[in-house]
């Protein structure tokens, strides 16, 4: 990639490496998804069996861990390029920077949002949540799943140069990610009861409009300054 390829072609190249580095780690990819499933399915047994019990908690449930099986796949997003010099050649080939991590960020959501989105209806069943709520709670989960990969991705940036990363990154992002857990559990519980979720379902949107916008922008100021 030099500064004569097109912004365009540099950041499908980026999404592509990484879609590709990916694939040949796929045990990385599975590890979200596994510790989703694992958490939601351990409150049927851990609380009790009855179905409306499960009912009542599974918005909050399934949000908990969608939250924490986005945190378990964010460290990976920045450091390994980091670690390998990638991270340098990107900041120096005279592309926009912000683009190029625009790029990553949405490889990563397809690598480890999309997973959680796809396997939510599973462990909603097992929550007993009704059927009618899979489609409203996979959207939901789809736009809070987005809003956290860009709030990892600037979180990650910003604890590049710390040894102690993860757990730094967890402490930043976990604030910051309150309200798409409130909203995505509001959006679920609004949908599980048969009732309209358009309203948190918008502001999910919004939020994810916002994060798109502005999260390259301050990753790539926060990794230049990490690579100074």
């Amino acid at each position: 990639m030099s500064a004569s390829t097109g912004a365009g072609r540099a950041a499908w190249l980026v999404f592509e490496r990484d879609v590709r580095l990916a694939f040949r780690r796929w045990q990385q990819v599975l590890h979200p998804v596994v510790f989703f499933v694992m958490v939601a399915t351990l409150f049927p047994l851990a609380l009790s069996p009855e179905p409306s019990l499960l009912r009542n908690i599974a918005p909050g449930v399934v949000w908990a861990s969608a939250l924490l099986s986005s945190l378990l796949a964010l460290d990976g997003l920045l450091r390994a390029d980091l670690e390998d010099g990638t991270l340098e050649q990107l900041a120096v080939c005279g592309q926009p920077l912000g683009l190029l991590l625009l790029a990553k960020t949405l490889a990563h959501w397809l690598l480890s949002g999309l997973p959680l989105v796809i396997a939510a209806p599973l462990v909603a069943l097992a929550l007993a949540a009704p059927v009618e709520a899979s489609g409203a709670l996979m959207l939901a989960l789809a736009l809070g799943t987005g809003v956290l990969s860009f709030l990892g991705c600037i979180g990650t940036a910003l604890t590049l140069g710390s040894r102690r990363g993860s757990v730094l990154l967890s402490l930043l992002v976990l604030p910051l990610a309150m309200p798409t857990l409130i909203f995505g559990a509001r959006a679920t519980d609004l949908a599980m009861r048969g009732e309209a979720a358009d309203g948190p379902l918008l502001l999910l949107a919004a939020m994810l409009v916002l994060a798109v916008t502005l999260s390259p922008l301050a990753a790539a100021v926060a990794v230049r300054i990490s690579l100074e």
